[in-house]
């Protein structure tokens, strides 16, 4: 099968879309498929091999030329793929540009208008692109956020056109009005162009289909999957003292402020712990982070307290081996929780909210533990038990251990989406729900 997918790049960050998008398409390639990994925006940044194709169309120096100056909306070609530029583009997003969508509702909302609007150049050219040139069975696009793709494919050749939903909600609700309804209304309009729309968790299926107006028998299920090459189980002793971890982006809504609190309270039940934190900072979440680290220092903790920056994928297999259990409280229900698989692949045990998608892969591998969402108590509680019961830890870790290679592989994640795909090439068994 000829493939043509498209992900979103973010800058000079590890996104779990992109990870998400390049793993899917290397399972596919070792499956025996043509597969076309086309970056947007910026070149993706992944921790492993990088199967994305060299050519970034929509590039971010292109887009925000042509949404502010109408000069550019008829540039030549040649300039435009001078902007587009690999090497260019990744000095851009060395400069740490933020993404704040609170200050990009303009752009959104003329992204999402796509042919029809200021950015048509640069719409046109990629969907020609995929028609002419690449002249794919199936097309995917990485979210709903480039959904005006979906009928400018469409009219360029005659090829079912999918688009994965992997938590956009987030950004949309983060959008200042007028810009936040009108994007969700031109979504919903162009959600008639998308053939099968693609959630990475049941939970992420139920809530974009109430959220974006979609039929939930148009939404199908491929859960995430990773590989798990370098991921191993902690040999011998467990770390010293106990160990909790944060892996995620230093962001509010990934809740590190909550399990700072959590930790606070731990540590006045049992005599000594760490708390060590890994993930991207933006340059707009810095005083977020600062303000944290003046709590810890006000509650007397902040020796224990390590931020280890962002990590490529050796640094995140050593700092994992070094946890005793991990935890992203998130007051947001996340539709993905990519680390919590990587955790779980390590051996580690998690604690973390039941909501979103950790409920389905806490309950489905059993690697960890659930408490109730917001609330500091319940996490130190539940990170408690765990320090006084190291058998209980090693059951939980070893059970998650073989429960996300059992449900989240790679491999299951491209079987999953080659169904999907191949039911749209087989219309006699398309519409069935998952």
């Amino acid at each position: 099968m000829r493939i043509a997918c498209i992900t979103a790049g973010a800058g000079r960050m590890y996104c779990g879309s992109c990870l998400r998008d390049n793993v899917l398409a290397m399972a596919l390639l070792d499956a025996g498929h043509d597969v076309l990994l086309i970056p947007t925006y910026t070149p993706t940044r992944t921790d492993e091999t990088n199967v994305s194709q060299h050519r970034v169309f929509l590039g971010g120096i292109n887009i925000y030329l042509q949404q502010r100056f109408a000069l550019f909306r008829n540039s030549p070609q040649f300039l435009d793929r001078m902007l587009d530029f690999r090497p260019l583009l990744k000095v851009l997003t060395r400069l740490g540009i933020s993404v704040d969508p609170a200050d990009l509702g303009t752009l959104t909302v003329s992204m999402l208008q796509g042919k029809d609007g200021s950015l048509r150049k640069e719409i046109l050219k990629l969907a020609r692109f995929i028609g002419n040139e690449l002249r794919p069975e199936i097309v995917n696009l990485p979210n709903s956020m480039l959904i005006s793709l979906a009928p400018a494919i469409k009219a360029e050749m005659k090829v079912p056109v999918c688009c994965t939903l992997q938590g956009e909600d987030l950004f949309l609700e983060a959008l200042r009005e007028p810009y936040r309804s009108k994007a969700l209304q031109i979504i919903r309009e162009h959600a008639a162009s998308v053939d099968v729309f693609i959630a990475v968790s049941h939970f992420g299926a139920q809530s974009m289909a109430g959220y974006l107006g979609i039929d939930r028998n148009r939404i199908r299920v491929v859960p995430l999957g990773i590989h798990f090459e370098g991921f191993h189980a902690r040999s011998g002793a467990e770390p010293e003292p106990f160990t909790v971890g944060y892996l995620a982006r230093i962001t509010p809504e990934k809740g590190l402020h909550i399990l700072c609190e959590a930790y606070r309270i731990l540590r006045s039940r049992i005599p000594s712990a760490r708390l060590r934190v890994a993930g991207y900072l933006a340059p707009e979440h810095k005083s977020y982070l600062a303000r944290i680290r003046h709590d810890m220092e006000t509650w007397g903790l902040s020796g224990e307290f390590q931020y280890d920056g962002e990590l490529d994928r050796r640094g995140k297999l050593n700092f994992l081996h070094d946890l005793n259990v991990l935890s992203v409280p998130e007051p947001y229900a996340d539709p993905k929780g990519l680390f919590l698989l990587e955790s779980m692949a390590a051996g580690v045990p998690v604690v973390q909210p039941r909501h979103g998608a950790f409920t389905e892969i806490v309950e489905t591998t059993g690697g960890g533990i659930l408490v109730q969402p917001g609330n500091p108590e319940h996490l130190a509680q539940a990170l408690w038990e765990l320090w006084k019961d190291p058998a209980r830890r090693k059951e939980l870790g070893l059970r998650g251990y073989d429960g996300v290679r059992a449900h989240y592989s790679a491999t299951h994640m491209a079987e999953k989406a080659l169904a999907v795909y191949q039911s749209l090439l087989s219309p006699r068994t398309a519409g069935t729900p998952s």
